[in-house]
Parts: C-alpha cells; structure tokens; sequence
C-alpha cells in the first residue's frame, strides 16, 4: 500500500510559492521538492485520515517547476512508470494574461461504456487527456492561446453526498446497515473521506489536480440537495436523528479537502484551525478531530462565525471573488438573505473598480433564465403569506420540489448585490472594469447572459454603464440533466416564460429587478468544462466536452462546444459608431478599415 492516499493537489499558488495538499496512509513528514525550492510538513489527523499542507516558497515567477512528493523521505509522486508528464507547480505571471478554467457538478462513476452512458463523458478527464499530450509549453487543451489555465475554479458539487455511486454505497454497506436513516447517504467523516477519495483518484484527475492549481466552493450536494433553501427545510433536517453528524462531517471535511487550499498564505496565517496545525509542537501527530468537529458545529449553527468565501488579485488584470451562496443564509421569514449582514459587508467591499475585469464566482447563477427568475422571486412571495397561509404552504412543497432557491428565491440580497455591481459598473467604485462576469454553475445546463440598466432606470435617467455586465455559466461537468427536465429548462429561458414569470412576481408584489438582461448563447446541456482567458479589456470564453471514438472510452478527445467574445465597452462603443457610419454612407476611418482587415 502507498504511504500517499491520495493528491497531491495543487492549491494556492502565488508569485513565488505553491500550497501542495496530500493525504498519507500514516502520520508521517511530507517533502516537497521543486528545483531548488523545497517545502516540509508534518501531517495533522482528522478521524484517523492524516494530512498536509505543504508550501513551497522562493519558486522562480511564471514558470513551471517539476517537482516530486516524499513521504518519511520514500519518493512517492510522480509514481514510477507513469503515463503522464511530470507535474509541475507553475506560479503566478500578473503580467501574463489570465487563463481561469470553471465548472460545476461532478459524479465519479467509471469511465467506461456504462458509466459514459448513464452520465456522459468526464469533460475534466477529456481536459486532463489533452493536456497530458502536451508539455506546458505548448498546451492548447481547447482552442486558445497555447498555455495551460493559471487555475481551475470548482464551482460547487465536487461531491455528492446524497446521491452516491454504487461504489459509495457498496463501502457504506461494508460499515452499516444501508435500511436505516441516512441510508444511502452519507453519515459521517469516514464516509465523506472515501467519497473524496473516489472523486480525486482515477490517475487522469488525480495527474491534472497534481498539475493544475486548483480553487474551489461548495454547493448543496456537498452537503445535501437544496441545503439551507428555507427555514421549513433546515428545521426539517434538524428534526432528524442524522442531520446534525452529516452537516458536522460535511463541513468539517469540506475545510479539510477543499477550502483550507483556497487561503493565500496570509488568510492562512488567520486562520484559527490552521494556526492550530502551526503552532503544535511535540513529536506526536496533532489530532484535529475535535476541535474540527466543534469548529463545524459552531459554522453551521452560527455563519457570521467563519467565512467560506474567499478573493484573489491578479494584478490589475483581475479580481476574483468566490462567494458562498450557502452556509451563510439567513432564513428567518421578514429577514431572509442569500448571505448574512456580514457576509454582505465583506462582499460589498470586494465589489470594486481598478481592476480590467471583475469576476464573480458563485455556484449558483446570479442572473437565471428571465422566467425562472421571476418564477423564483414570485414563489418567495408565495411562500411568505403574499396569497394567505394555504398558498404559503403549496408556495414552500413547489420550492423544494423544483429547486426554487437560487439568488432569484432570496429578492433583499439579489437587489443589494445589483446595486454593488451597477455602482461598480458605473464608475462609483472607482474606474470602471471592463466587464463584471458572474461565473457560476448548478443548473445542468451552460449559458451566457448580458445585462443592462432596467427600462425603468433607463427612463429615470440612470448614469451609462461603463462595464458589460455578464453571466457566465458552466454545468455540468459530469452529471446530465434527463430529457425532459432540458425542456422545461428550455421552455423557461425564452420570452414567453419571461412575460408570465413576470406578470406572476407582479401579482405577488415581488420586487422589480434594477437590471435586465437576456440570453446571447444557449442553452446547451453537454457535460463540458469552460475556460476564460483575459485579453486586456477584453474577455474571450469557450467550452469543451469529452468525445469517445468508437469504443475508446479510456481516451476520450476534446471537442469544443461554445465559443463567445466579450469586447471592452469601449470599443463594442466604436464599433457600433462604425456600422452607423456604413449604414449611413460615409467612408470608414483609417482605423476602421484597419480592424477590419485585422479581424477578418
């Protein structure tokens, strides 16, 4: 047995050092050596797992380091005869333009004939195919500038805990009787830990997690479906006899295996459980467990107590704020929020110009289809006595039944966080970005919306947005919507749906949204993986998905499915002016007729 469990994982990576994750078989010293730069660690113990973060500083900037992973000073990574490059630790170039690869939900079933067939090809595996085919250097995975992404965004359902593969329940039923609650769900640390193991072992992810960093949120099924959607449904879970070890086992696992890498070396620092890991002292393994477990019960009950979202600068490039759209709702009727006053304080400090671009990540889609927005909104009305205390109880089944719990079912933080982003979008929060890009995931379908001024706001005489305000959405990576859940999808991200939704929220005095925005492309319902790829002020997007060839399902191509360019508001500015110009007969300028020739 291999004293390495699982990873390395590439985590945060910054100009000049890298977060490496693992997990060992044993307590034991891990060594990271890259070049001349090394990283030491100890393990600390989570329910009988051992792990380490090991950092490794004083890397050279922008450049790809190989690099190899001991344990007890026994190499174990790259593994000997491995069909795969050695991975690399590659830091940050601000002056690079940013590529940032996302996607959202993700089951690990087998990557063959069946498992391809029940869920479809693994994009992220037909990602990690192509990448392996090529060296850093010249790696051109899908369509773009020929680099491998500066990092790989997990937008939410990494894992599933209320769904599980017959793998995951074949070692559930190993340790107990899968006829009493949970059943099949997961119930506890050691449950989660295999679930993770299963999520991050296939030797193509585990290569590309070992290669590419890697940042990451959860969303509902890293818990449970529609977790926190209302008040009803969390005093629900509360009345269970299991609810309170899975969210415990959850979360606790969720700081472990995800967030702790999200943390730059200064949030680290901060960070209560992780100065734990830093000020031990003795020879003996420190054991985490309890004080995890207390810290998860504290997060759960108490949000304002810990913060799961995060933000990353790339220079003046970009700012990438990571939002946690659900362990810190407020659900109280006459009070509920998406997230807490405080959570909203802190984003509403992140929301800012100086930078070309500012994305935001949050596994739920800010902007849905314009009918299912207003269906949402419409249904929160419902479920808060706008039609009396029957339609409130109907209002409360339909919204847990269909999932009626994105920013849309939660008007008071949907509006506040439009008034960030117009402000910002009009040049009060400093200079104007380019574009404001919500990258979000969940939906099990992928799209690109654009947003403008309200024509309310519009007729009130509202100041021009300066920045193109879009969202971006990729899901899912591997886990298909059924047929005919795509055409009710597809039924509501049209026009028609978008007047009843509409004409329905107004009946229930849902409020009226300051921005309005539609479709530019899709929907469409591959499994696929985006990728985003800064160009000064302008924005390029595309998606692929995994292709099997005849019978190789071990090897599945990558095959893009989207492609979309975002020009800065600028030049779409005299851009427009041209094509006035033409239509009216007057001669191109010099200019014009340069970036004509230039484009085509």
């Amino acid at each position: 047995m291999s004293p390495l469990v699982l990873g390395p994982l590439v985590r945060c990576v910054e100009a000049t050092s890298a977060a490496v994750w693992v997990e060992t078989a044993a307590a034991a010293r891990v060594e990271v050596r890259a070049g001349d730069a090394t990283g030491e660690a100890a393990t600390f113990a989570v329910h009988g797992h051992h792990y380490a973060l090991v950092v490794v500083d004083g890397l050279p900037i922008g450049a790809a380091t190989a690099y190899e992973v001991l344990v007890d000073g026994v190499p174990v990574w790259p593994e000997p005869g491995s069909p795969f490059p050695p991975p690399v630790l590659t830091t940050i170039d601000e002056t690079e333009p940013l590529r940032l690869a996302f996607g959202s939900c993700r089951t690990s079933v087998p990557h063959d004939a069946a498992g391809n067939g029940s869920h479809g090809v693994d994009a992220l595996r037909a990602y990690a195919m192509r990448m392996a085919d090529l060296v850093p250097a010249e790696a051109d995975p899908d369509g773009g500038a020929p680099r491998w992404p500066d990092l790989l965004l997990f937008l939410g359902d990494q894992v599933y805990a209320d769904e599980t593969t017959a793998e995951m329940r074949s070692f559930i039923t190993a340790r107990r009787d899968i006829d009493e609650p949970p059943w099949d769900e997961l119930r506890d640390y050691e449950e989660y830990a295999e679930l993770y193991r299963l999520a991050w072992s296939d030797p193509a992810i585990r290569w590309l997690l070992s290669t590419l960093p890697t940042a990451m949120i959860f969303d509902d099924h890293d818990i449970r479906d529609d977790w926190n959607t209302s008040l009803t449904w969390r005093r629900a879970m509360e009345a269970t006899s299991w609810w309170h070890d899975r969210i415990v086992a959850g979360l606790a696992s969720y700081w472990v295996h995800q967030h702790l890498g999200n943390l730059t070396a200064t949030e680290r620092a901060l960070d209560p459980l992780w100065r734990r890991v830093l000020d031990h002292e003795g020879p003996e393994e420190l054991d985490l467990s309890e004080a995890i477990d207390a810290f998860a019960d504290r997060a759960d009950q108490d949000p304002t107590s810990y913060r799961w979202s995060f933000v990353r600068d790339f220079g003046n490039q970009a700012r990438l704020v990571v939002v946690d759209s659900r362990a810190a709702r407020v659900l109280e009727p006459g009070r509920r929020s998406i997230i807490d006053d405080e959570e909203m304080a802190w984003l509403d400090e992140q929301v800012r110009g100086g930078f070309d671009h500012l994305l935001l990540g949050t596994s739920l889609p800010f902007l849905l289809a314009s009918g299912l927005h207003h269906l949402e909104a419409f249904n929160e009305a419902l479920a808060a006595g706008a039609w009396g205390d029957r339609a409130a109880r109907f209002g409360e089944r339909l919204r847990q039944g269909v999932d009626l719990e994105h920013w849309a079912a939660f008007q008071a933080g949907f509006a506040e966080v439009s008034r960030m982003v117009v402000e910002t979008a009009s040049g009060r929060r400093g200079p104007a970005p380019a574009t404001v890009t919500f990258l979000s995931g969940d939906v099990h379908h992928s799209y690109v919306s654009e947003a403008q001024h309200s024509r309310a706001r519009r007729r009130a005489g509202a100041p021009p947005l300066q920045s193109r305000i879009v969202q971006a959405v990729c899901s899912p990576i591997r886990n298909p919507l059924p047929r005919p859940v795509r055409f009710a999808t597809a039924f509501l991200s049209y026009g028609v749906a978008g007047v009843l939704g509409r004409g329905v929220a107004l009946l229930a005095r849902a409020p009226r949204p300051i921005l309005r925005w539609s479709y530019v492309r899709g929907p469409w319902y591959d499994n696929n993986l985006a990728t985003l790829e800064v160009h000064d002020r302008d924005l390029r997007m595309w998606w692929a998905r995994g292709v099997v060839d005849g019978d190789d399902h071990a090897r599945p191509r990558l095959e893009q499915v989207a492609d979309f360019s975002l020009d800065a508001p600028e030049r779409s500015q005299r851009r427009r002016k041209r094509r006035a110009a033409n239509r009216s007969g007057e001669a191109p300028s010099a200019f014009a007729r340069r970036r004509s020739i230039s484009s085509t």
